[in-house]
């Protein structure tokens, strides 16, 4: 990371609801867009955001059916539903910490998937963790009855552990704007998404929670214990600052506020020219 990007920016905006979580991506990925981002942070750095969720939330693919989960059921139980700006599969956000990471650079998105899993492993190594770049075993049939679950699928470069899937990332390119984000779950609370999907048929309930189970794993079943989220921000920390040496500046959640307020005037305007 140290001989791609000038500066590595990081900031921990802790819980918030979906659609404020998304906001900011979305926000922030178009400040690197439109170049305002380059502008105050220099054009070779690059950003990390850190975030959990309050209340749970269920996030969707950028195209996926919206008719694949149970709407009634979330508003029950006080759960969000929110559209990423990444594609991928639902996923089911609750006792986690999550990862946003930004880039303006035009590298393939290969290398900087492998990058940001360098990061989290080199993390969850000082948790005594060993996680590996390994493929799902999950086969092509399964795959394609399972179309709703991020977690029973794996990408080249993904983190498992004892070979089972530990953290589930999704991106985004515009230009040479690439967002990533992802997910390393906490609990098995994450599983909980098999609850909220609206099923074709009992068979394929069965098998997705069946590969739920079988394909993921979490921190705690992993240690025997729930690391407190601000342990995991500083492993994170840490790690960027071993990948990417002293050029890691922690910025507070005011100073990308600006990002925000801008996409909101653009938002406003555009809706007053209607």
């Amino acid at each position: 990371m140290k001989d791609l990007f000038s500066t590595v920016y990081c900031v921990d905006t802790g819980l918030q609801t979906g659609e404020r979580n998304m906001s900011l991506d979305r926000c922030l990925m178009q400040a690197l867009l439109d170049g305002r981002f380059s502008a105050k942070y220099g054009a070779n750095s690059c950003l990390w955001r850190f975030y959990g969720w309050h209340p749970h939330a269920v996030t969707l693919g950028y195209n996926q059916d919206i008719t694949h989960i149970d709407a009634g059921l979330c508003a029950k139980e006080g759960v969000d539903i929110v559209r990423r700006p990444t594609g991928g599969r639902a996923v089911f956000h609750a006792e986690e910490f999550t990862y946003s990471f930004f880039s303006g650079l035009d590298i393939p998105n290969s290398s900087l998937y492998r990058m940001v899993h360098q990061v989290i492993m080199s993390a969850l190594r000082e948790l005594g963790i060993h996680a590996e770049f390994c493929r799902s075993t999950l086969d092509e049939a399964a795959a394609k009855k399972l179309p709703v679950t991020c977690f029973t699928s794996s990408a080249r470069y993904e983190l498992q552990v004892n070979g089972r899937k530990l953290v589930g990332s999704a991106q985004r390119r515009t230009g040479n704007v690439l967002l990533q984000h992802g997910s390393l779950p906490f609990t098995q609370k994450h599983k909980d998404l098999c609850r909220f999907i609206s099923y074709p048929d009992d068979e394929t309930a069965l098998t997705t929670r069946y590969e739920m189970e079988r394909k993921t794993i979490s921190l705690e079943e992993v240690l025997g214990y729930i690391p407190p989220y601000p342990m995991m921000s500083g492993l994170m920390q840490k790690a960027l600052a071993l990948h990417s040496g002293p050029s890691i500046i922690m910025l507070e959640q005011s100073e990308i506020e600006e990002f925000v307020q801008h996409a909101e005037l653009v938002i406003c305007k555009t809706y007053e020219t209607l």
